[in-house]
Formats: C-alpha cells, structure tokens, sequence
C-alpha cells in the first residue's frame, strides 16, 4: 500500500482516494487483517476509471497477487460531513451507463434496489475507550440483519481513523438497522451527547456495476434492479 500512494498522487482524473486497511470482523474491531485492504477512489469519469484499470501498475499487481479481489462502481445519492477536511462526494441525479456503453442512463432510484452506506469518523483520543466499548453490541446487530449483504470495517490509522462500508438489500433494510435497534440507537445517541468524533462522514450509493468475489462470492450477483436506457 505505501508504494501505491506516490502512483496514485500521479495518476490523471483520480479526484480523491484514501488507501484502506480493514478489520478481521464484519464491521470495527481491534484487531486487523493484514491480508486484505481496499482502495476508495472517486473518479472525474467513467473514461479516467478505465484507463487506470487497464494501464496502471497498481491494478495490474492485483491481478497479480491477490487471491480474491471484488470492485465495486458506486454512484453516491446523499452524503453528509467531511474527510479531512473534504466532501469528496457529490450525489448524482442519474446514474452513469454501464461500463463500456456510452450514452445511457439508469433509471432506477434509491428505493428499487441494493445500497452501498460508508461511514467514517475520526475518533478524539479521550473517546478510545468508549467507542471500542460500544462496538461488540453494535455488531451483533449487524450480523442480525437479513437485509445487509456484506460488510467490512476499514481504518486509515490504527484505532482513531475508522470507516465502515456495508451493502444492502435495500434502502428500507439501511433504516430499519439504523433506527429500529437499540444498540445502534443508543450508540448514535452517545456520539452526539459526548462530542466523540472530531470529524464525520456518512454517505450511501446506488451500487451500478460489480465484478469478482468477496469471501467468495459476488454480494451484489442477481440484485442489480437499474434499468438501462438510452440517452
């Protein structure tokens, strides 16, 4: 990951990009799975995306060496809050055409189909404690929903920079963990109380296009509900 960042500095139409280390859990853990990493990238265009797919050295080393590798497109449909000091993120009216065919639309909404939620919070130092307190009640709760397809917990540093990224059925199942347990409610409700980020984000997307597999097997595969059509 530390030779990537200099490639990427350099690379033409990436607009933001954070490298990502991930937890060994489905969301937030102490610990860290040094095997598997992410890369977030927010592109000028479709056009910029593929021509870092087909002739850069980075993604061309994943196919190289990784023994499982999934890649996401997202189009962001709401986003609050900043990342170091940036709103990398700028929701869309429309989807993008699928890859590899100009001059379309989708025209599916947020309500139709799978969405893709990303948190992220900078952790102020004298809330550690309380936030890692708080997360083996807020996963159990995760695990028991039906609605979420996959999910994983990232990290920039270890311990204060923490993100999590999570697919859904439906923008209905993101509410009903969102506000009908408890354990997330009361969580949320303690980080407003006690002021335990320094800096926040929240951000979902409309997931338009996946390929390979995440422990095995492609989330997204027979979900997709956007219709295509022509400009």
């Amino acid at each position: 990951m530390a030779f990537d960042r200099p490639v990427l500095r350099r690379t033409g139409g990436l607009m933001f990009w954070r490298l990502l280390g991930s937890g060994r859990g489905a969301s937030t853990t102490l610990g860290a799975d040094l095997r598997r990493w992410a890369l977030l990238a927010v592109w000028r265009d479709e056009r910029a995306l593929e021509e870092f797919l087909a002739r850069s050295p980075i993604p061309a080393r994943w196919r190289r060496e990784a023994v499982e590798a999934w890649h996401v497109r997202l189009a962001p449909i709401a986003s609050r809050g900043r990342w170091n000091g940036v709103e990398p993120f700028t929701p869309v009216s429309r989807l993008p055409g699928p890859p590899g065919r100009a001059g379309s639309h989708a025209t599916a909404g947020p309500e139709d189909g799978p969405v893709a939620v990303l948190t992220r919070a900078s952790i102020r130092p004298s809330r550690l404690v309380a936030f890692y307190r708080s997360v083996p009640a807020v996963e159990r709760w995760l695990r028991a929903q039906e609605g979420c397809l996959a999910s994983v917990g990232l990290g920039e540093w270890p311990l204060a920079r923490q993100a999590t990224f999570s697919l859904w059925r439906d923008a209905a199942a993101v509410r009903a963990f969102a506000y009908a347990g408890r354990a997330h409610r009361e969580v949320v409700e303690r980080v407003r109380a006690h002021d335990w980020y320094s800096e926040e984000l929240f951000a979902r997307f409309i997931p338009y296009a996946s390929v390979g597999t995440w422990d095995g097997a492609d989330p997204l595969a027979g979900r997709r509900t956007a219709k295509w059509s022509a400009q």
